[in-house]
């Protein structure tokens, strides 16, 4: 089976701020598949859907099958109460536009606890990487911490090495005019949205039915009170 499946962090679908997502990557990940974005430098975050990452993409491991990953994401969901989530802003991270917390997050907070326990209570449901995947992140420049990481999560960017984001573009190329433009248009087009309080009530499930095809929004599901 070629499916993938991501454990993400999505706002509530009733709140401004997945609005304001959607709108600005001319996706609905949990309605049907839509045209191409016609907005330039954001088809790659189009593709994925407005998100963060919680446990990153994987296939399921031989003798897994999805009712048992339901299942279990069900019962991680129950252990984990809704908090109250950081203040966040438009932020470059790298050479692309994201929403990230305002603040470093703390180790001890309530979203980096959500991340670590998504990665490590699932991962008995994720099949090693492919030799291909493996040498692709390997040509990345990977410290010693991230080597392990790779090594024992499939993905280096976990636990530790995780940074909570919200990815709004492409890459973009080294043009000052450019990445302003976007940079305040992004401001503008999140302002109100991230003035409203938010909370992380759910974890979400997207799934990628076919290889290089967009990410949908599978399931909810729902934090304990």
């Amino acid at each position: 089976m070629n499916h993938r499946y991501a454990l993400y962090y999505a706002p509530p679908s009733d709140h401004p701020l997945w609005r304001a997502g959607c709108e600005w990557l001319q996706r609905d990940p949990a309605a049907a598949e839509a045209p191409a974005p016609q907005r330039a430098h954001v088809r790659e975050p189009w593709r994925y859907g407005f998100h963060a990452t919680l446990k990153p993409p994987m296939r399921l491991a031989e003798g897994r099958d999805e009712t048992s990953l339901h299942d279990a994401i069900e019962r991680l969901a129950q252990r984990s109460s809704r908090f109250e989530m950081p203040a966040l802003s438009v932020q470059w991270l790298g050479d692309f536009l994201a929403l990230r917390p305002a603040l470093p997050l703390s180790r001890r907070h309530a979203l980096q606890r959500l991340a670590d326990d998504c990665v490590a209570q699932l991962d008995a449901w994720r099949a090693p990487p492919t030799p291909e995947e493996t040498a692709r992140r390997l040509k990345l420049r990977l410290d010693d911490e991230q080597q392990r990481l790779l090594q024992r999560y499939g993905y280096p960017h976990v636990m530790s090495r995780w940074r909570f984001h919200m990815t709004l573009t492409d890459g973009l190329p080294p043009d000052e005019a450019l990445r302003t433009a976007l940079l305040r248009e992004a401001e503008r087009h999140f302002r109100a949205a991230l003035a409203q309080p938010l909370l992380c009530d759910a974890v979400c499930l997207f799934v990628e039915p076919a290889p290089g095809g967009p990410f949908r929004l599978a399931r909810r599901f729902a934090l304990a009170p």
